[in-house]
């Protein structure tokens, strides 16, 4: 017996069909809440009452300035083991004097950047650390670091991008300038600052 094509009906049927399973799949990002109200969720729930504390650490003891910002950028260090000095920007200050210093960075050295930040009251979700490079004016290079998801604490996160090797050679050598942005998924932008950084071929030159 011959098979039939499906009637129109049929088809159209089977169209809705897979129109549903689409939207059932569609990924919907759960609506923000506050602390306060992921803490009040299931309270009588001990396991997930425990997990959350695990979670969260003991929110409860935070005690946060109501005018400070949810998320203070408050230090970025070069982390460097062959430097003779510390090499630290406190990013609570005035930070328009950084344009107008540099650190000094030995040609072909490894380091990493560690951003120092706070969290005072609310999680906050998908932070990101964005940094763009420029040379004369020039910009070179733009790379963006993941750093994840927070909760509220007393105490400072750090956060280290990979290694890096400073650029060298003699083309390589002098001032770059470095836009900072650390901002998160909801384009919140936390801070925003200028540095130098000078490449030398020795510490002293």
């Amino acid at each position: 017996m011959a098979e039939q094509d499906p009637t129109p009906e049929q088809l159209a049927a089977i169209a809705a069909e897979n129109r549903e399973e689409e939207s059932s799949v569609n990924y919907k990002p759960p609506a923000q809440k506050t602390l306060q109200e992921i803490q009040q969720l299931d309270q009588d729930d001990e396991s997930l009452r425990k997990y959350k504390e695990a979670l969260l650490g003991n929110v409860s003891t935070t005690v946060a300035d109501p005018n400070a910002p949810n998320v203070q950028v408050t230090k970025l260090t070069l982390v460097c083991e062959t430097a003779p000095l510390p090499l630290t920007l406190d990013l609570t200050g005035d930070l328009e004097v950084f344009k107008k210093q540099s650190f000094v960075l030995k040609e072909g050295v490894e380091y990493k950047i560690k951003i120092s930040f706070k969290v005072n009251r609310d999680i906050v979700s998908g932070l990101k650390y964005v940094q763009q490079t420029y040379r004369k004016g020039v910009k070179i290079d733009k790379t963006d670091y993941m750093v994840g998801s927070y909760g509220p604490r007393p105490e400072e996160y750090e956060f280290l991008t990979p290694l890096e090797e400073a650029p060298k050679g003699m083309l390589a050598r002098g001032t770059y300038n470095i836009k900072s942005k650390f901002t998160d998924d909801d384009k919140h932008d936390h801070l925003s600052w200028e540095w130098n950084l000078n490449i030398k071929k020795e510490w002293k030159d």
